[in-house]
């Protein structure tokens, strides 16, 4: 496996494609684009439709890797569920960007945005913020409220976001979602739930002349691989993997 695979239960690799103009959804222009996708990756069978216009191709789900594609009103999603391989997930991603030009008339102009998505999951039996206080620390400011007298902590959802360049256009956020609620708290009945981190790198705007969706697609990638294996590896996934088996 890529080796994120050895700090949490599953990861996955995502690309958002976000437009200004709704993405054209006639049934002749949905099933051709999927169709040119399956071509590519024959194992992607299951098609089906969501509310909202929300199309979906993607592999059967089990225990191991899986990939999935979508088209809704106004975005192109991609996703590959533990990839062996990451290039594998990224050759994906790249393909799709490579059809929406000429399968979706996607126009570079019409770039709202586009992301990477690395995202981690943890399965975790207990009070997920209570595990993130002891991973990652709270804010010596905040750090002090814990002493209130009969509390206990119910939500706590760090995130930072930051510029990459001048003009603020690119950018990353990492963000942290728990699915422990007032409920598991007050009756201190908590499942194994997912303990997610998220890491995001967004391009805004649209494409400039010369841009190209695969070439921007890149970029960011190699920025989130980046930062990931220089940044959140050591400071962040591998906190939490250690805070989780001591539970």
């Amino acid at each position: 496996m890529s080796g994120y695979g050895s700090y949490c239960e599953d990861f996955y690799l995502n690309m958002n494609l976000g437009t200004e103009m709704e993405v054209p959804q006639s049934r002749e222009t949905v099933l051709h684009f999927f169709e040119q996708v399956q071509r590519r990756f024959p194992s992607m069978e299951h098609f089906y439709g969501r509310e909202k216009q929300e199309f979906v191709l993607e592999e059967e789900k089990g225990q191991g890797p899986y990939r999935w594609v979508s088209i809704e009103p106004r975005r192109v999603s991609s996703g590959f569920v533990n990839p062996q391989n990451l290039d594998d997930a990224l050759a994906q991603h790249e393909l799709v960007l490579e059809l929406v030009p000429y399968e979706l008339s996607i126009s570079p102009l019409d770039c709202e945005s586009l992301g990477v998505v690395l995202g981690f999951d943890f399965t975790c039996r207990g009070n997920h913020s209570e595990v993130l206080a002891e991973a990652l620390g709270i804010s010596p400011a905040l750090e002090k409220l814990l002493a209130v007298p009969n509390s206990r902590m119910i939500s706590l959802e760090p995130a930072i976001q930051l510029a990459l360049d001048e003009d603020c256009k690119t950018q990353c956020r990492v963000s942290f979602e728990s699915r422990t609620t007032a409920y598991h708290v007050r009756t201190g009945d908590f499942p194994e739930e997912q303990l997610s981190v998220y890491l995001m790198l967004r391009r805004f705007e649209s494409l400039s002349p010369g841009e190209t969706y695969v070439g921007e697609f890149q970029r960011l990638a190699a920025l989130c691989r980046e930062i990931a294996d220089e940044y959140l590896v050591e400071s962040v996934l591998m906190p939490l993997q250690q805070a989780i088996s001591l539970r």
